[in-house]
């Protein structure tokens, strides 16, 4: 085989509609545009963004707060207790993303970990965190554990 051997397979191919070429033809007339009216029309089409006379949605989008809005620079924090963390880790260990992943109170090593006040703890943990609130900060250093502030990427 060949380069000029090759052809597209039988019926791959379809020859071109060709309107306006008669009566015989089944296209002619009105070459499928219907009778009068806008799109029998040449250039009988409105902008891609018309909607008859309404706001498009184009221009709406600036005002459409809430609902289908979400921000590219927000950052999602995963919610970790002290409870929870008094909970799963022994006095002395070191809280990490990673190790709150491997204990189930995190999906993720990429999520960005928040340390929230609720409950109680009597364990000296070192806790790595991208944020703490006050109250848990006060809970875990009064237990005797430190806090260590993870940058956010």
């Amino acid at each position: 085989m060949k380069l000029h051997d090759l052809q597209p397979t039988e019926g791959a191919k379809h020859s071109k509609k060709r309107v306006g070429r008669g009566l015989g033809s089944g296209q002619g007339t009105y070459a499928g545009r219907g009778k009068k009216g806008q799109h029998a029309r040449s250039g009988g089409t409105k902008a891609p963004y018309h909607e008859g006379g309404n706001l498009p949605t184009v221009r709406k989008l600036p005002f459409a707060r809430g609902v289908g809005f979400t921000s590219r620079d927000k950052i999602y924090f995963a919610p970790v207790n002290v409870d929870d963390l008094a909970q799963e880790f022994e006095a002395g260990k070191e809280v990490n993303p990673m190790s709150m992943v491997e204990a189930g109170l995190v999906h993720s090593v990429r999520e960005a970990v928040v340390v929230l006040g609720r409950g109680e703890i009597d364990k000296a943990l070192t806790v790595k965190a991208h944020r703490v609130s006050d109250t848990a900060r006060e809970k875990i250093e009064k237990a005797g554990g430190s806090i260590e502030l993870l940058p956010l990427e």
